[in-house]
């Protein structure tokens, strides 16, 4: 336990029974994969990026405890906005107890919900649509096409977001990725903010559908990637909350293994979820790690890890313990 801190010390002497003490076992295997040489992917549902889960997910990019992130939509871009718009959202810790018309209001206002937080429609979303509109176009003039985040690295890398920046760079997580240029899954990019005002562009017949990659250009890229970075090690599976962030990438091992006929493809080396929802009848993200083992995504003795809690509270505790605070 060298190099730990303060907060790993606290978590190792009192979490030490039911979801605490799966959050430490939980934070002890990944550690462990990564000692033997294996990569990590993490998956992002939820409203991870509004959470600035960005302070702590960031530095585990930048020390490379983290080599592939699968997101959806809202979190790629929600990202972003946190950072040129942070001064201009409103926290509601009262959200329990506003009514309709209240909530109408916040809509007249330009305020759109997230729980307890609101994200302002002017700053965020149209703050970023016309540099994007504008890298959409570019590629598009040129014969060009690139996945969902790969224009989003684009965007930032290109510098024109830092006259806006309303928060610390480094707590933001996809500038910490851009900068590594770290491979990133976006699948149901559609359903997204971005992706709907790419949509409204098509529409218009300003854009071409074809500029932007597809969800199943996504899955054929993810089975090279993990073909190729599974040939001496494994890849391990660390996923908050539940959903397609989750779904679509897991299934690149049984689509490898069963439908593109290579059993030799290993199983994935570990697997984590934190979720909050219960298990249930016919959910995904209540669905035990057990029952993906009958999906081929899972062996019987990969490490399976299940935290039932609040992701908000719970990942960035683990991202503490490994990174030794």
């Amino acid at each position: 336990m060298e190099n730990k801190g303060a907060i790993t010390q606290f978590m190792l002497e009192h979490f030490k029974h039911f979801n605490a003490a799966s959050l430490v076992d939980a934070a002890k295997g990944y550690e462990a994969q990564l000692v033997a040489g294996n990569k990590m992917m993490v998956t992002l549902a939820g409203a991870m990026s509004t959470a600035e889960l960005g302070k702590s997910l960031a530095e585990m990019i930048r020390q490379d405890k983290i080599q592939i992130i699968s997101c959806t939509g809202a979190n790629l871009e929600e990202d972003v906005m946190n950072l040129v718009a942070h001064s201009f959202y409103k926290r509601i810790p009262e959200y329990r107890d506003l009514t309709p018309q209240q909530e109408r209001e916040l809509l007249d206002n330009g305020l759109n919900r997230v729980t307890d937080t609101c994200i302002p429609e002017e700053e965020a979303f149209r703050r970023l649509q016309d540099h994007i509109y504008k890298i959409w176009k570019t590629a598009e003039e040129n014969g060009e096409r690139y996945f969902p985040h790969e224009y989003m690295y684009k965007m930032l890398l290109s510098g024109e977001l830092e006259q806006y920046y309303q928060i610390d760079p480094k707590n933001s997580w996809l500038l910490a990725a851009a900068e590594k240029n770290l491979p990133i899954v976006v699948p149901g990019w559609e359903d997204s903010t971005m992706g709907n005002i790419f949509a409204s562009y098509c529409i218009k017949g300003e854009l071409k559908t074809s500029t932007v990659k597809s969800g199943i250009e996504y899955m054929t890229w993810l089975a090279d990637w993990y073909t190729e970075n599974t040939q001496g090690n494994g890849i391990g599976f660390f996923q908050i909350g539940g959903g397609i962030a989750g779904d679509f990438p897991i299934c690149v091992v049984p689509m490898l293994y069963q439908d593109l006929e290579r059993p030799e493809t290993p199983f994935w080396s570990y697997f984590c979820q934190i979720s909050d929802s219960t298990t249930s009848y016919g959910s995904y993200s209540g669905a035990v790690p057990n029952e993906k083992i009958t999906w081929g995504k899972l062996d019987a003795d990969t490490p399976k890890y299940i935290v039932e809690s609040d992701a908000t509270i719970v990942a960035p505790l683990i991202f503490a313990y490994l990174l030794g605070y």
